[in-house]
């Protein structure tokens, strides 16, 4: 193929230009005068719309918020969205993270696979088409976003001031393809507590979990009780009957009890242990009946329990395209007359929204909860004969010359920020997945056949 000849002569640019980009530290600091994400991605950004233009392309820096590198004419455009930013390193890397050093033919380096490799293997599968000028009838973007770890603001800011291209991908995920994200949503359920305990027993705090989309690995409550022995022997006896990793001791004027799961993917629950519904299956246990915190202990035990599907609660959903609805309780904060639980539910991609809300709020109106910061992404799908599912996949298999199928996932990926544009690559199947992982790295085999697919999924979908 006369791209690949191409890609492979392009190889060592491409190598340069990749090491370069993960030389600087593009994680989300304090913003600057025309630098909304900080000076470490905005140093990012600048070096790949100098590169771009190097390239021979024209260029365009939305304020620091996103660029992009454009080819060709038309009134439509293909666009190859990418991200430039980067999580923090972390410790234990066995080679400096912001080096990019090649070592058995791996470039290790935050940003090798998330996403600054994938992004230059577009951006050179591009040059590839612009050198060989081969006929396309579209504009080609390759845009360069900069706040995907942390919100993709920037590409708010991008959607209000460009049209939306007519096709395209993200390579931000796994190949084959990815036709299909579920519906992210993430609320709190928060109710004023006013009566948590009585002259004998009383419950001073609760708080567990770390983020919504984790199951939570722990939790804890402080308990005062006129015998703390009760307590104590209440959790022996629960234990006999319950498999479950829970320990007391005294602290002070409480007990503390420790409830200890086994974290996972708010994406994959089933994969858990969920420590704060261990503890509140052993809250009910205890002699603080007739309180306001002891009846939402109760309800939740009998709505929400180890449920990973919402069924209890009123908004289990599935479809045959992405399975089930999953359901994961993530964190919990009671304090000061006020309790706030953390819940993150991803729903099938033929389902809406009111669909969930619908069997919400039937469930919560039966104690009078409230729904606080109500986080919601539309799910994102592509029938399996969409021209645009078909045409990147039979790309993917005259390329590498492995068959493959779209998939679903109950994540979300950067394609759902941009309309008309799936996830695409870059990770092979069978191949680690690194992203935000110490160690990070790209085979330099992957990242010139990640330009490869690219370059041709380019001229396919712009021809």
């Amino acid at each position: 193929m006369e791209l690949n000849k191409k890609i492979d002569e392009l190889k060592e640019e491409l190598i340069k230009s990749t090491q370069e980009i993960i030389r600087i530290k593009s994680v989300e600091d304090e913003p600057k005068n025309g630098m909304p994400f900080g000076e470490g991605v905005n140093r990012a950004l600048e070096y790949a719309l100098k590169i771009s233009k190097k390239l021979g392309f024209k260029t365009k820096n939305l304020d620091g918020y996103v660029g992009y590198a454009e080819y060709g004419e038309g009134e439509d455009y293909v666009a190859v969205l990418g991200h430039l930013d980067v999580v923090p390193e972390g410790d234990g890397w066995i080679y400096p993270p912001y080096a990019a050093e090649i070592h058995d033919d791996k470039m290790y380096g935050r940003g090798t696979l998330d996403d600054k490799g994938p992004i230059m293997a577009a951006l050179y599968g591009l040059k590839a088409i612009k050198d060989l000028n081969l006929p396309i009838s579209k504009r080609v973007r390759i845009i360069f976003g900069t706040n995907e770890e942390t919100g993709s603001k920037e590409m708010h800011y991008y959607t209000e001031r460009e049209s939306m291209p007519v096709s395209g991908f993200t390579p931000d995920a796994m190949y084959p393809l990815i036709h299909a994200e579920k519906g992210l949503m993430s609320f709190n359920l928060v109710k004023d507590i006013n009566a948590c305990g009585n002259e004998e027993i009383r419950i001073n705090y609760i708080r567990g979990g770390h983020r919504v989309n984790m199951v939570p690995d722990y939790c804890e409550a402080g308990i005062w009780s006129r015998e703390k022995d009760v307590i104590i022997h209440a959790l022996e006896k629960f234990k006999v009957k319950n498999d479950f990793n829970i320990t007391a001791h005294i602290k002070s004027d409480m007990v503390v009890i420790k409830s200890v799961g086994v974290s996972a993917h708010g994406s994959t629950p089933e994969n858990g242990i969920n420590a704060i519904m261990q503890l509140f299956k052993f809250l009910e246990t205890l002699a603080f009946e007739n309180t306001e915190l002891y009846e939402f202990v109760k309800f939740m035990n009998k709505y929400v329990g180890f449920e990973v599907n919402g069924e209890s609660f009123g908004v289990y959903l599935q479809d045959e395209v992405s399975g089930s609805l999953s359901f994961n309780l993530g964190t919990v904060n009671f304090q000061d007359e006020k309790i706030s639980m953390g819940l993150n539910l991803r729903y099938p991609v033929t389902k809406t929204l009111d669909d969930v809300l619908t069997g919400l709020n039937k469930t919560i109106n039966k104690i009078g909860i409230k729904v606080e910061n109500m986080d919601h992404q539309a799910p994102l799908y592509f029938s399996k004969d969409h021209p645009l599912i078909e045409k990147l996949l039979s790309v993917y298999e005259e390329v590498t010359g492995d068959s493959g199928e779209a998939f679903a996932i109950g994540g979300g990926t950067y394609a759902k920020e941009m309309k008309n544009i799936v996830a695409f690559g870059p990770i092979f199947p069978g191949k680690p997945d690194l992203d935000h992982q110490v160690n990070e790295y790209i085979e330099i085999d992957d990242l010139v056949m990640n330009a490869k697919i690219y370059a041709k999924a380019i001229y396919e979908l712009a021809k």
